[in-house]
């Protein structure tokens, strides 16, 4: 219910220029389906024909959109009131939904390239809780400076200064150099096989995919099988290197990370779609330092916010809470403790290392992983042919001395410390993460022996927190080490819970 202080507040619309772009948006995913659709008629009505009918279907389709989307602008409104923030919007059905400001946390705002053109932003206002769309509310689209004047209004609030020398402003800008980094992701494999599939997939839409498999084949013709699959292979690697290289260029150009007056911290990045996503200090429980194989292999890592609030949406944006993108370790420590305000990232403290034990189970799990194809390939080649057990050959060459190498990182890697004000854990080795969390944001602690880690002298102890991931985990710690580092992170915590364990023994 509006308050007397909010009945007061303007209702405002939404930009009117929001039909304009339904419109063009339609009209581009008209032209994108109008081409396969004429090409299929065309044999049966004629060319003429078939372009006249996609031609009417396009403009009933993009007609539709623009008249629906009149009729959204039409019963949408919102207003900033004193104490909330109201959105009004539906025809037959009207839907009103309102947070208070107080529970407010994040204002972003997005354009994509044709917002931009228009002048437009896309506005998300959160609050962070997990109740589904009832933590949100979308304004779709509205002018960039009123997108920023709300972004200023709701995030402005009084907080104490912070003591210490960080400084507010600007803390790091696009260096163009990180671009190297952009082809050691896992995703350049993933693009590489998805442009190749987009190859194939086009080809077959307007017919021509048996004259691309006779062309790829007659070049190849003379090449042995081996350097066949070769090539193939790298040219997908090729296409999926420039494919990583454009997503890279498209989503962290631009970027900057600033901490605005008032305690917020604020990333804007993006080449053709402008991001600008804020993150308050108060919400702020700690960093992770997440440094994919690759990228770790090339001495850089990236920065990550530790934060409270996070809505499903966000949790699932594997961005959105990245305060820098991959760049050299150096100047990640330097970041994460510029966002801390610390003189030095807990990160880099000294960590404590796991038992020999820990090793062990790594081992066995890879072994275990690596073997499980080559035996189902040496079953089959007993049954079906021997040409399986020339392939199980191959993968146990490949595999296993991959599985054993990954195994023996992934028990490096492991760690855990206490630094100051935070307790830090380590762990993983395809995607090695360090987390940095404070230890006032740990509100229970989840230990864990299976029955193999009790006759290893091991357990897992987990930090559980409203923020971020919502646990953070030191895998298979000494059992004695483990517990002692629980009760020693949040005094008080843990103890009723093994006195009560003893005196059951």
């Amino acid at each position: 219910m509006s308050t007397a202080a909010d009945s007061g507040a303007d209702w405002r619309r939404l930009h009117r220029r929001t039909v304009l772009v339904t419109a063009l948006v339609t009209a581009g995913v008209a032209v994108g389906a109008a081409v396969p659709v004429t090409v299929a008629l065309s044999g049966r009505f004629g060319y003429a024909t078939a372009v006249g009918w996609a031609l009417a279907g396009a403009a009933l389709l993009i007609g539709g959109a623009a008249a629906g989307d009149h009729v959204r602008w039409r019963r949408t409104r919102y207003r900033v009131g004193a104490e909330r923030v109201d959105l009004h919007t539906g025809l037959l059905l009207v839907k009103r939904r309102s947070l208070a400001r107080e529970r407010i946390r994040s204002v972003d705002l997005t354009a994509h390239p044709l917002l931009r053109i228009l002048g437009l932003v896309s506005v998300r206002i959160g609050t962070g809780e997990h109740t589904g769309g009832d933590s949100t509310l979308e304004l779709d689209p509205v002018s960039r400076a009123e997108g920023e004047r709300l972004r200023r209004d709701l995030l402005d609030r009084a907080v104490a200064e912070v003591p210490g020398t960080h400084r507010d402003g600007q803390l790091a800008t696009l260096d163009p150099r990180w671009i190297r980094y952009a082809p050691l992701s896992f995703a350049t494999p993933l693009l590489g096989g998805a442009a190749a599939g987009g190859v194939m997939q086009v080809s077959d839409w307007v017919g021509a995919q048996a004259e691309v498999i006779h062309w790829i084949a007659d070049r190849l013709r003379d090449t042995p099988l081996v350097w066949t699959i070769v090539v193939l292979a790298g040219a997908a690697l090729v296409a999926g290197v420039i494919g990583a290289l454009g997503l890279w260029i498209e989503m962290w150009w631009n970027y900057r990370l600033e901490r605005e007056p008032g305690g917020t911290l604020r990333v804007r990045r993006g080449l053709f779609t402008s991001r600008s996503l804020s993150v308050e200090e108060r919400r702020l429980r700690g960093v992770d330092l997440v440094e994919p194989l690759g990228i770790r292999l090339a001495g850089a890592a990236r920065v990550d916010a530790i934060a409270t609030g996070l809505t499903k949406d966000e949790e699932r944006a594997a961005d959105h809470n990245t305060l820098l993108p991959a760049a050299p370790r150096a100047l990640a420590d330097t970041i994460a403790a510029e966002v801390l305000r610390e003189p030095a990232t807990p990160t880099g403290a000294p960590l404590t290392a796991h038992p020999r034990a820990a090793r062990g189970r790594r081992l066995r799990r890879a072994l275990v992983a690596a073997l499980a194809p080559v035996l189902i390939q040496v079953l089959l080649g007993v049954l079906l042919t021997p040409v399986l057990l020339w392939t199980a050959l191959g993968c146990a060459v490949v595999l296993l001395p991959v599985a054993v190498a990954l195994a023996l990182d992934a028990y490096r890697s492991l760690g855990h410390a206490l630094s100051g004000a935070y307790l830090v854990t380590r762990s993983g080795s395809v995607r090695r993460s360090t987390a940095a969390l404070q230890r006032a944001g740990v509100i229970g602690w989840t230990v864990k022996q299976s029955w193999f880690q009790s006759r290893a002298g091991l357990l897992s102890v987990t930090a559980t927190t409203a923020a971020g991931g919502g646990a953070y985990t030191a895998h298979d710690t000494d059992a004695s080490e483990g517990l002692a580092f629980a009760a020693d992170a949040v005094p008080g915590l843990l103890e009723p819970f093994l006195e009560r364990g003893r005196s059951g023994r």
